[in-house]
């Protein structure tokens, strides 16, 4: 990894090399985002979609799109994107998750670009993508407004910028932190910091000061009698998602 100004937090780092054996374990601790994989698959998809006018009923709807997965852990959304046709780059600061998702990148039979970077030393290297993934990953930075613009400035014009990341409020307190933690145990106790936590009013100021244009958030609601995630227009007292462009 290059020594250019970085947000990574090492603290929030060492969390998920610590967890990194279990990225495709799907009863370890990421179960949760195993979960969620699919609704969030179902936004960005069909955002994509709609930006770039593709046809998500076409054999290779992204054929021809270059897409940046910032954070990406093990892959879990690099391997479907680059089934659908996408020339997909996988980076994370947490350098055990790199091999981790090569290895089962080749044993899926898919050609994906992954590496152990920053999205400073990506965007000083002068690094363009038509769409930047940046998924469950601005709550565990240290400074979300660098670290943004760094993701900005890998942006094509008319680029597409897609976050996610969990609410500030008693209710994501009791559910991401306090149920996802210590009740259900599903992800290790101090996974997430509530303190770095990011409404959604803050994330569209964030992305505006980075220079985006933010143009849609919906809600990723968790229904426990279905126990099942679905998108919602209303719900974004917890899990949300955003979408901005970057101006032409």
């Amino acid at each position: 990894m290059q020594t250019t100004q970085t947000t990574v937090d090492p603290a929030e780092i060492a969390k998920f090399e610590a967890m990194a054996a279990e990225w495709w374990d799907l009863e370890g601790k990421f179960k949760p985002l195993h979960m969620l994989n699919p609704t969030r698959l179902d936004y960005i998809t069909r955002q994509i979609a709609a930006e770039f006018d593709r046809n998500l009923m076409a054999d290779k709807p992204f054929d021809g799109l270059r897409i940046l997965d910032i954070g990406c852990g093990g892959g879990l959304l690099c391997e479907p994107m680059a089934r659908l046709g996408a020339v997909i780059v996988g980076a994370d600061a947490a350098e055990r998750n790199i091999p981790v998702a090569q290895v089962h990148a080749e044993q899926s039979g898919l050609d994906i670009d992954y590496r152990f970077t920053t999205a400073e030393d990506m965007a000083a290297d002068g690094e363009l993508f038509d769409i930047v993934l940046n998924m469950e990953v601005v709550e565990h930075v240290a400074n979300p407004l660098s670290y943004l613009t760094a993701c900005q400035q890998l942006l094509k014009p008319e680029g597409l910028h897609i976050c996610s990341t969990i609410n500030r409020n008693p209710k994501s307190f009791a559910m991401a932190i306090f149920g996802a933690e210590y009740v259900m145990r599903w992800l290790p106790k101090g996974t997430h910091v509530f303190n770095k936590f990011i409404t959604p009013d803050e994330l569209f100021a964030l992305l505006e000061q980075a220079g985006l244009n933010p143009v849609d958030r919906k809600g990723f609601k968790f229904d426990f009698l279905g126990w099942s995630w679905s998108i919602s227009d209303s719900d974004l007292s917890v899990n949300y998602v955003t979408s901005a462009l970057k101006p032409a």
